[in-house]
């Protein structure tokens, strides 16, 4: 209910050059991207044929069931080898690994022999995707003199080339920012083989497309090798007619003073959670990514309910079914969405400080406000930045 005032939110920041150039540890992309190549079109089904593996492109609305279906493939077994549940939404140009291959590309199914390197579109991130270039190539023919040797089939369309991707899986905690460290290869290179959004969002058991042919991390210079004897300096053997000097006694180190243990008895904990709860009471219904973007507190009628954060209020919308919608977007970029509520007392561009009265929440059975928190259009768990 929220996506359309999201989008346009979405629409007005613009993305950032993540690529890191002369970083002072070292790590240095800006060699890396030039020589990489661009992701290779898939074929009619949306299929990309490597030696060892296949990969699907997922096209604008596509599910793993989708997918599944088209491909003839088991949706669950599909859906849990990529991490993700068979009927979430895919992003446009997102790559879905292939547990078993398939039936490979050829002129039947619309292959495309890849024609050397693509150009990198970083521009195009914030929009979750890159259209491919050449996609509506046509081939055009020229007439030619029978030849009297016997003709041979035609040969299938090729695979593509240059050398074969890194297929990586993302475990636990990773970022995109990590899995570039870890291969030397610009981030912005990443989310253009893999379709990422614009905050480069990925998940545990998602698999990554890493293109090779950047710079590799140059090699340590050999040591200078010499001949026995050659090298440093020998030093001088202490002499029995010059004995060493005594050692001094060094004074000894006056006890550190113990400070005074402060009265901690009357203090109270500052709590380091991003937001605060916008209403208290218990969570009657958990976030759950497709189903339920956000988290539904159970409160009576007519609690107030108060900003989670300060910030300005990007929108004041309804649903289709009346009932009103509040965003208020943070300084970071996380934006946080409040519902189920009336009697509102902010308007569109006001500034809202953190606790501030926003609304009441509204009658029902059981009455209840929906909080959602997103980072641009991505839905995160709420409970993650609560207390």
């Amino acid at each position: 209910m929220t996506g359309a005032a999201l989008a346009l939110l979405a629409a007005c920041d613009e993305p950032f050059d993540f690529d890191l150039r002369d970083n002072a540890n070292g790590f240095d992309t800006s060699r890396a991207i030039q020589n990489l190549p661009g992701r290779p079109s898939p074929d009619d089904r949306g299929i990309i044929s490597y030696p060892n593996y296949q990969v699907v492109v997922a096209r604008q609305d596509d599910t793993i069931r989708g997918i599944a279906i088209r491909l003839g493939l088991d949706a669950n077994e599909l859906a849990e080898y990529n991490g993700i549940e068979p009927d979430v939404i895919l992003r446009r140009d997102e790559i879905i690994a292939l547990p078993t291959r398939v039936a490979e590309p050829s002129a039947a199914t619309g292959a495309i022999p890849a024609a050397g390197t693509q150009p990198l579109d970083v521009s195009a991130i914030a929009g979750g995707a890159i259209d491919r270039a050449n996609a509506n190539n046509q081939v055009t023919t020229t007439s030619l003199d029978p030849v009297t040797s016997t003709p041979t089939a035609a040969a299938p369309a090729a695979a593509p080339t240059g050398a074969e991707p890194i297929r990586h899986q993302v475990a636990r905690g990773e970022t995109v920012f990590a899995i570039s460290r870890l291969y030397n290869v610009p981030v912005s290179a990443i989310a253009d083989w893999n379709g990422l959004d614009s905050q480069f969002t990925v998940r545990e058991g998602q698999f990554l497309l890493i293109p090779r042919g950047g710079a590799t991390p140059a090699a340590a210079a050999p040591a200078e090798v010499t001949a026995p004897g050659a090298g440093t300096e020998t030093p001088v053997p202490p002499s029995a007619a010059t004995p060493l000097p005594e050692p001094a006694s060094a004074a000894p180190i006056a006890p550190a003073a113990i400070p005074e243990a402060p009265d901690l008895g009357n203090q109270t904990p500052a709590s380091a959670a991003r937001f605060s709860f916008p209403v208290q009471g218990s969570i009657i219904r958990a976030y759950a990514p497709g189903s339920n973007e956000g988290i539904d507190i159970g409160v009576p009628a007519g609690t107030d309910v108060k900003a989670a954060d300060a910030g300005t209020v990007a929108a004041v919308t309804n649903n289709t079914s009346g009932v009103a919608i509040i965003v208020v977007k943070h300084s970071d970029g996380l934006l946080t969405v409040y519902t189920n509520i009336d009697n509102l007392t902010v308007s569109k561009g006001d500034a809202v400080t953190r606790g501030q009265t926003i609304g009441k929440v509204r009658e029902g059975d059981p009455s209840f406000l929906h909080f959602e928190v997103r980072r641009g259009l991505q839905s995160v768990d709420p409970t993650d930045y609560l207390p």
